[in-house]
């Protein structure tokens, strides 16, 4: 496992009002602080400095990047987390896998828990496990690599990350659940968070974002 060193720079505002704001994270940074001096530097800790009223409201991986969301009121965070709770809020994600899924397109029903001894590290397991579902859609496959879209409909950890690699297309760079070539392919995650759309809790107009793919 690498030190955390973060890429300094800018915050990457892709809205903001009086209620929320939506940033796109870069992969490397963490959502929120980790356990100890070292991992204060995080999304949550950069955008406060800018909005002190900034409050979390999901999270995405450290080697993901894209598009996370805050509210600015303990109220509008209710809210927003209520949306997620609930399936309101609509998110794709984009990835490059290893090899071509067939089916080209699908759900992967497969219970995830935490893999204990291994942690934070999460498994399928098919007795005590949590439901979690992910629909995927391959979208172009070049060179014995697939970039797919896909839609979780659950939100456990690590949930794509982990049924990518259950149906054997591991995510391409997943020092996680990646080896070998796959894990070799990229110099980071490709995993990321390209498109959020909701109901605004408080205009209740209609908010669609999506962000560049990087990679």
């Amino acid at each position: 496992m690498s030190l955390y060193a973060p890429a300094p720079g800018p915050v990457s505002y892709i809205y903001h009002d009086a209620h929320l704001i939506l940033i796109d994270k870069p992969s490397g940074l963490l959502s929120v602080p980790g356990r100890g001096a070292d991992k204060a530097d995080c999304a949550i800790a950069r955008v406060q400095a800018e909005y002190p009223d900034a409050l979390t409201v999901h999270r995405l991986d450290m080697a993901t990047s894209g598009l996370l969301l805050m509210a600015r009121s303990k109220e509008m965070q209710r809210a927003l987390s209520g949306l997620f709770e609930r399936g309101d809020i609509e998110k794709s994600y984009l990835a490059d896998v290893w090899g071509a899924p067939a089916p080209a397109s699908g759900e992967i029903d497969l219970p995830l828990i935490t893999d204990w001894p291994n942690r934070p590290l999460q498994k399928v397991d098919h007795e005590i496990g949590k439901p979690s579902r992910t629909l995927y859609e391959t979208l172009s496959v070049s060179a014995g690599i697939a970039r797919l879209k896909l839609t979780p409909l659950t939100g456990r950890s690590h949930q794509l990350r982990v049924h990518l690699a259950a149906i054997g297309h591991p995510i391409l760079g997943d020092e996680f659940y990646a080896t070998g070539e796959a894990l070799a392919a990229r110099p980071r995650l490709a995993l990321h968070a390209a498109r959020l759309a909701f109901t605004h809790p408080s205009t209740g107009d209609r908010m669609e974002f999506d962000a560049a793919c990087p990679f």
